[in-house]
């Protein structure tokens, strides 16, 4: 019998080598006469060490990694194949690691475990049971359920998804209804989206399938990131063996109900992760920002009632039809119910993907996982939520991972990301970047935007060349206040937040 030997396909691993690892591993094999099978899986997150290497056993799958190509003959002399522990890149039972073993699975419980594209291996551990559940459910109860387990948008916002859903389900049933998933991960240290389409596609797919017979919705569009290539052809094969399956088409699983599904890449702008403006571009036009209301609940893609959430929001639901809502709502905190994708990144030792209820703190998520910066530096600031949000000094890392507890901090959670500086980092240069990062993605449709972040820019130029700096700091903070209060989107309203936070955290740096 062939022994299993898994090696991750997704966009980390294969950029770290993963490839050529498993192509030197089946050589290997085959000179020595060892009969193996290579699974290519999805990554299991822990980043620090990929390409990890797995190998099945009686026992268990037991870990090497991170291995690299240059590594593998000394790897199967030292025995791998007979999973031996003679070999520094040995890290014994997979499931056992800390950095995974802490952690609460529930949207990616399955990610580095199974062949991405095998429906076989996602139904053995409980795939498309969510949908079975659905499909003998009526609409209403489907919504109620995404309800009861508190489900909030994960792509930022934070609002709440059964509301959502609820408002497209009660507009009349004869017109055409949509379902768009915003797969448009822009947001800095964020890999989370990514990481469910290319290691469980399916889930993604089964949670638009169930969105759409909540709201009675048939067609459904993931607007994919057009800097993922590898999540593009996963999800384009996945949607087509679900079709084939009966998972996906004009009727689901015998039910009489359709459910149609479509990739379309994104305009490869910072703006369209906006909802409005991903519509505008979903519909072939200039990705600009829709003034509000209508709601795209109410008048969305091609004037339609649509629901736009985003991949974790969708990701999060074969779970909640499957479990109960109240199972997922028996997570978290507060009003933050539930899991978080936590993603690590940055100046950080161990950073990949922590799946946790919300109320674990900053701090323990950047020491009891993180393991400290990778120079070994002190940390000096952490940017939560992506490049709209604040920077957090050393005496918030306390706060929990809570929606409430960031926004009283005037920061946020947003998608997830948590990126971290070591003292080295300039603040004042940082403060800036929000600034011109502005300029760049702006969209450019309201004024305290498009030309608000161009002033942001001079202002801050102004004081850290030291003219009038006093002045030029009341200047900014009023200039902050009137695109906070002024702007359409979140765009220009948002991208104050880490410019004050350092002006409020770090003002020596500012000034400098």
């Amino acid at each position: 019998m062939a022994t299993k030997i898994y090696v991750p396909c997704d966009t980390t691993a294969l950029s770290m080598g993963a490839d050529e690892v498993a192509r030197l591993i089946e050589y290997h094999a085959g000179q020595k006469g060892v009969e193996i099978e290579i699974v290519r899986n999805g990554s299991r997150g822990l980043f620090w060490l990929e390409p990890l290497v797995e190998i099945e056993t009686a026992t268990g799958r037991i870990g090497y990694g991170p291995v690299e190509p240059d590594e593998v003959q000394g790897l199967v002399a030292a025995g791998l194949f007979d999973a031996r522990s003679d070999h520094p890149l040995y890290l014994g039972s997979v499931a056992d690691i800390p950095y995974l073993k802490r952690q609460q699975r529930l949207t990616f419980a399955r990610i580095g475990i199974t062949d991405p594209l095998s429906i076989a291996d996602y139904r053995a551990l409980g795939g498309f049971e969510g949908l079975a559940k659905a499909l003998a459910m009526t609409p209403q109860a489907i919504v109620d359920e995404v309800k009861t387990s508190g489900l909030r948008g994960r792509g930022g916002a934070a609002f709440p998804t059964g509301i959502k859903w609820q408002t497209v389900h009660d507009e009349p049933g004869q017109q055409q209804k949509y379902i768009v998933c915003n797969a448009d991960e822009g947001d800095s240290g964020t890999f989370a989206d990514r990481l469910a389409m290319e290691c469980d596609p399916y889930m993604l797919i089964e949670g638009m399938a169930i969105a759409g017979l909540a709201v009675g919705a048939t067609q459904g569009f993931i607007y994919l990131r057009s800097e993922y290539p590898v999540a593009h052809s996963i999800l384009e094969e996945a949607i087509s063996r679900a079709e084939g399956e009966g998972f996906l088409g004009a009727n689901i699983r015998g039910s009489g109900q359709a459910f149609h599904l479509e990739v379309r890449l994104a305009a490869g702008a910072y703006i369209c992760g906006e909802e409005t403006s991903l519509l505008e571009s979903l519909e072939g036009k200039r990705g600009l920002v829709r003034a509000k209301p209508p709601l795209p609940a109410i008048k969305g893609l091609f004037g339609q009632p649509t629901v736009v959430n985003n991949v974790l929001s969708f990701a999060a639901v074969p779970f909640i039809l499957d479990q109960g809502g109240q199972a997922y709502a028996d997570y978290g905190m507060g009003k933050s119910r539930g899991t978080l994708a936590i993603q690590l990144a940055g100046n950080i030792r161990q950073g990949g993907l922590i799946e946790l209820a919300f109320g674990v703190s900053l701090k323990e998520i950047l020491e009891d996982f993180g393991g400290g910066t990778f120079t070994g530096r002190p940390m000096k600031a952490v940017q939560v939520g992506g490049p709209l949000m604040a920077y957090m000094p050393h005496r918030q890392w306390d706060t929990p991972m809570d929606y409430e507890a960031f926004a009283k901090l005037g920061a946020g959670i947003g998608h997830g990301g948590v990126v971290v500086f070591d003292d080295t980092v300039d603040m004042g240069a940082q403060a800036r970047f929000a600034m011109e990062f502005c300029t760049v993605e702006s969209c450019g449709k309201c004024t305290p935007c498009r030309i608000g972040s161009v002033r942001g820019v001079e202002v801050i130029d102004r004081i850290r060349a030291g003219e009038n700096p006093d002045a030029n700091l009341v200047l900014l903070e009023e200039l902050c206040e009137t695109m906070v209060d002024g702007s359409l989107c979140a765009m220009g309203g948002m991208t104050p937040f880490p410019v004050q936070s350092v002006m409020k955290h770090f003002p020596e740096d500012l000034t400098a």
